[in-house]
């Protein structure tokens, strides 16, 4: 799923194209995308967006006048472009905008399974719907995320992917995140001391700024990460073989030397949780 450095790149990129002409036509959208129904996806016709916003992992759009805002959410596997006049797009893509002139934003989705989602909300209803979102992560100071951590009876891994804790994260910064920082997935936030804790601060501020860099240059996923996804490759510290560890909906990895002194992390369904 984009995370923070994945999104605001996407943002900054949509920003001008966006604002420069009226929308045209708005829609269609695959019905599993499009999240309500009222106002409808007309109203957006003859408006001019403001340009792009983000909260966390979604794109707001709001209309100049005010009345209206687009709210994206991508989800794993939805990816956002804009087409210039003329450019080749899907054929049927799970939403789109058609501006005055010929360009178009278009979200696509791979697979089956539908899950990104567009709204179409007030201003006060999208305030509404991301209420539940925690503070984000790329602004969030040194005290604060002590006071998380203080309050949360946690695990790093699990709650730095939680946006109702911090705002932005998900698996894959988490985990590129805590091996800069040189702990352990499975680190009780409460038990962090306050040097590990300033650490895992510098590393949530330093490894967002990295990705964000390089996203906005381009990078793939092998270009950016150095320890997701990494499977037996060496520690880029260390040299040590990554490792990982696989659940349902999400993988760990992490370095066995830089992160838990050399032991290796058990699933917790086969096995004792070694820390």
């Amino acid at each position: 799923m984009p995370e923070f450095p994945e999104v605001e790149a996407l943002r900054r990129s949509l920003d001008d194209p966006v604002r420069a002409s009226p929308i045209e036509k708005a829609g269609p959208a695959h019905v599993a995308t499009l999240k309500t129904f009222d106002p409808p996806l007309s109203e957006l016709e003859g408006k001019r967006l403001a340009g792009v916003e983000r909260r966390g992992k979604r794109l707001l759009f709001p209309t100049d006048d005010g009345e209206l805002v687009i709210l994206l959410h991508q989800m794993t596997k939805g990816r956002v472009r804009y087409l210039q006049p003329g450019q080749d797009g899907p054929k049927a893509p799970a939403f789109r905008l058609r501006f005055q002139g010929g360009g178009q934003l278009v979200l696509t989705e791979a697979g089956a399974k539908k899950r990104a989602g567009i709204w179409l909300l007030t201003p006060e209803a999208a305030q509404a719907e991301l209420e539940h979102l925690g503070p984000e992560a790329d602004t969030l100071d040194e005290g604060s995320l002590g006071a998380i951590l203080a309050s949360e009876p946690r695990r790093l891994h699990s709650l730095l992917r939680d946006q109702r804790i911090v705002a932005g994260i998900g698996r894959a910064w988490s985990n590129e995140i805590l091996h800069t920082a040189a702990l352990s997935p499975y680190a009780p936030a409460q038990g962090l001391s306050p040097g590990q804790v300033h650490a895992l601060w510098e590393a949530m501020q330093a490894e967002l700024a990295r990705g964000l860099e390089l996203r906005e240059r381009g990078a793939n996923d092998k270009r950016t990460y150095r320890v997701h996804g990494k499977l037996g490759e060496p520690c880029h510290v260390c040299g040590t073989p990554i490792a990982r560890v696989d659940f349902e909906e999400h993988t760990i990895y992490y370095c066995p030397q830089c992160q838990t002194g050399g032991r290796t992390l058990k699933d917790r369904r086969l096995s004792k949780l070694l820390c």
